[in-house]
């Protein structure tokens, strides 16, 4: 599974300032090294626009007995499970994603992201946040112990959570697949053309070939 990328850029200004500039121009963090980003089709949501919509609440229902708590990347909670957990969900997905890669992830101090969110030990989100943003990053599940609807429902308590602490915006990966229309039922939803941000959904499908 490959990764739509326009242009990479390697960043030496780590302030909270630099990086919202960057994620604002389309670039996001990348798993491939220290300050890697890679500007791709970024899909954002602007919350203070957000609300949630009947089918997100029906969604989060189905999850309701998941609690979400934020931990501080490196994480000296892991174990060797948690980059098992990781590695079976990407396989399934047919990407290439190791369980030392996970690891390396969330427990170097010059990784590129710094937040890690816990679904009750069953799922996990990889991410970078800052006073102004978040970046919802390589998710991943037990596949055996979660329902169907676990990956929609980690994303929106992440988006819900960040909404209360008051982000302006979350990112949520970027638009490149059909499979990736599920991210435009969101109120809010912008995505990065390749010169700013749009939020009309219609060319949102039609880039995605829907």
């Amino acid at each position: 599974m490959s990764y739509l990328s326009w242009k990479e850029e390697k960043i030496a200004d780590f302030s909270d300032e630099n990086i919202s500039r960057m994620y604002n121009n389309g670039f996001v963090f990348t798993r491939i090294g220290r300050g890697v980003m890679n500007q791709t089709r970024s899909v954002r949501i602007d919350l203070s626009k957000f609300e949630l919509s009947s089918e997100n609440r029906r969604i989060l229902k189905k999850v309701k007995e998941i609690e979400m708590k934020e931990v501080d990347i490196p994480y000296f909670g892991y174990s060797w499970e948690v980059g098992k957990t990781g590695k079976d969900f990407y396989e399934s997905r047919e990407a290439d994603f190791s369980a030392n890669k996970i690891k390396e992830l969330i427990t170097d101090p010059e990784s590129n992201f710094n937040s890690l969110l816990n679904y009750s030990d069953v799922g996990y989100a990889i991410c970078y946040e800052n006073k102004e943003i978040i970046h919802y990053s390589y998710p991943f599940y037990d596949l055996e112990k979660s329902g169907k609807d676990m990956g929609l429902g980690m994303m929106i308590k992440a988006i819900v959570w960040a909404k209360e602490k008051r982000l302006k915006y979350i990112y949520l990966g970027s638009l490149q697949r059909p499979s990736d229309t599920y991210k435009l039922q969101f109120e809010g939803l912008e995505w990065f053309y390749g010169k700013g941000w749009r939020s009309d959904l219609e060319g949102a499908k039609e880039v995605l070939g829907r």
